[in-house]
């Protein structure tokens, strides 16, 4: 007797085992694209060490925000195809997703042949290319404008269902910044060859990786300002606008359309400073320059190899304030709660601490109870 209740209850574990690793699937593991109807597969339990039939192309990948766009892609369960033009500065995509679900091309952004091959298999194209600055090879046209249209061609050519084009805030075809001017061309150069892509326009951003709260975090004694640091922008997380992007992959509801992705908190660069000072502990000097002197400086050091912190444009951009599209389409829309810099302000501003003060706390709101510095600007 004994024995017979054993042998069952080694035969019901291993039939539970043998059930624990079959797949079962139901309607609800088929998604499909409206546009193309075509079907995505799942295969797995769902995340990272899943695939859930996608295919998305992200270029521009190298980039700051591209890192985390690419991280939430694959940690889901797409493959990413990785479009670099250096292997070095790709190489730490491939932990993203697990194995076989990064898969890294090189392609020349004037090289239409190249770009079509990273697209070819894609239900979805991201477009994060960019430039801070130009370069002798490269000018703000090549990369906003043709760069981007000539993505979208191969996009429209390999019958991709998806096309998000990431620009940004403020562009506009009058704007006194080259930068933002290219970008609203570059736009409208997509939406002329993929009426139904998606334009989005995230505001400054900032992150681990940026060139914004670390170059004011370096630059302790070297900063200089233009219009008194009077420019009010409207900082938001790069994690935050991946998240966007994100939710735009899958929602077949966003094409066609534009999102203004911006902070919820408008600061000028004065009181972005006075944060950095506060949860650093550092005096972090600033100097006033005219604006003529600003951008001659930034003219001589925009010619160094190499450069990739300072331009004139990059100087004009500086003067310019955030203006938000009255009643555009933002993260709400997308049922997303965007963070506050001020409130998180000390992940990325404490390593600039020294280490005799670098475990003190900082208490939120420190600014606003002592100076007043950091209250809503309409």
């Amino acid at each position: 007797m004994l024995a017979t209740a054993l042998l069952r209850q080694a035969g019901r574990r291993e039939t539970a085992k043998v059930a624990s690793m079959t797949q079962t699937r139901s309607i609800h593991d088929l998604t499909f694209r409206k546009k193309t109807g075509q079907t995505m597969f799942t295969h797995g339990r769902g995340g990272r060490s899943s695939t859930n039939g996608h295919i998305a192309t992200v270029f521009g990948c190298t980039g700051f925000l591209a890192r985390y766009v690419v991280n939430k892609l694959a940690r889901q369960g797409t493959q990413v195809v990785v479009a670099y033009r250096d292997p070095d500065e790709a190489r730490h995509l491939k932990v993203a997703g697990d194995l076989g679900q990064i898969i890294p091309l090189e392609f020349d952004l004037k090289n239409r042949e190249q770009i079509m091959e990273c697209v070819r298999h894609s239900d979805i194209v991201y477009n994060l290319v960019g430039r801070d600055y130009e370069t002798k090879n490269f000018t703000f046209n090549d990369v906003h404008v043709e760069g981007s249209r000539l993505i979208a061609e191969a996009a429209a050519e390999a019958g991709v269902a998806r096309f998000v084009q990431v620009s940004a805030l403020n562009a506009a075809e009058d704007s006194t910044s080259a930068f933002l001017r290219t970008k609203y061309l570059g736009e409208q150069a997509v939406r002329e060859v993929i009426p139904d892509a998606t334009i989005a326009r995230p505001g400054t951003m900032y992150g681990h990786e940026d060139r914004f709260l670390n170059r004011i975090g370096d630059g302790d004694g070297w900063q200089f300002w233009v219009n008194e640091g009077k420019a009010k922008i409207y900082p938001v997380s790069a994690i935050d606008v991946a998240q966007a992007l994100e939710v735009m992959f899958l929602a077949d509801s966003t094409a066609g359309k534009t999102y203004e992705l911006y902070g919820p908190r408008a600061m000028t660069y004065q009181q972005i400073y006075e944060l950095a000072r506060e949860i650093s502990m550092k005096p972090l000097p600033i100097r006033s320059l005219p604006l003529p002197i600003a951008k001659f400086a930034a003219s001589l050091i925009d010619k160094l190899p190499y450069n990739q912190m300072i331009s004139p444009d990059l100087i004009e951009r500086m003067t310019l304030d955030d203006k938000p599209t009255p009643g555009a389409l933002g993260f709400k829309d997308l049922y997303i709660e965007p963070v506050d810099l001020q409130n998180v302000g000390i992940h990325y501003l404490r390593r600039f601490r020294s280490n005799a003060v670098f475990d003190l706390p900082y208490e939120k709101g420190e600014g606003e109870v002592k100076k007043g510095l950091y209250h809503v600007i309409d």
